[in-house]
């Protein structure tokens, strides 16, 4: 076995990747302080094409040395909108036919493997601050709260971690890596 190359992984230019069709997934991040984890979203929500990505309330926005350092680009190919509030964002979502999926952890939250998200729906998904988790009243905005269950001493995994594990549970069952 030999490491593929750059060419070999066929991937998208830019120009390619913002006309190609995109998974029905938008992300929200709820007050996200940390420049890192921004840019860790860019590039996951790249990876997986997604929709768009909303940065809501504190969270920084591009330009910036910080989240260009963990995006690697894809500041460039992802489209990206600023609200100054998380309820603003959800609203406009809402609005458009979203279904509104908050992760946290929550009385009465949904396991991340027992969620099954329907086909032809549309899903934002809303990821909180590192610390405060996502706010109150917007839990309460929102359709669904889904937990990814832990099993260590540890009951947190950073945002990007995170994300990256939903992003992936979600395309993977609505059928999107399948291209079905």
């Amino acid at each position: 076995m030999k490491k593929l190359s750059m060419e070999e992984l066929n991937r998208l230019s830019v120009e390619e990747f913002k006309k190609i069709e995109k998974s029905p997934l938008v992300i929200v991040l709820d007050n996200v302080r940390s420049l890192n984890n921004v840019g860790s979203v860019f590039r996951t929500a790249d990876a997986f094409l997604i929709e768009k990505i909303y940065l809501c309330g504190i969270t920084g926005t591009p330009p910036h040395r910080e989240i260009q350092k963990t995006a690697l680009g894809a500041t460039e190919s992802m489209e990206w909108t600023y609200a100054p509030t998380t309820l603003e964002a959800l609203e406009t979502l809402k609005s458009s036919g979203y279904t509104l999926c908050a992760f946290e952890q929550v009385e009465h939250s949904l396991s991340l493997d027992e969620f099954k998200p329907e086909k032809g729906e549309k899903y934002a998904l809303v990821f909180g601050n590192e610390v405060f988790g996502v706010e109150d009243e917007v839990i309460q905005a929102c359709d669904h709260i889904i937990e990814i269950p832990q099993l260590g001493t540890k009951h947190s995994l950073n945002i990007s971690v995170s994300l990256g594990i939903a992003v992936w549970d979600f395309i993977s069952k609505m059928g999107v890596l399948k291209g079905n």
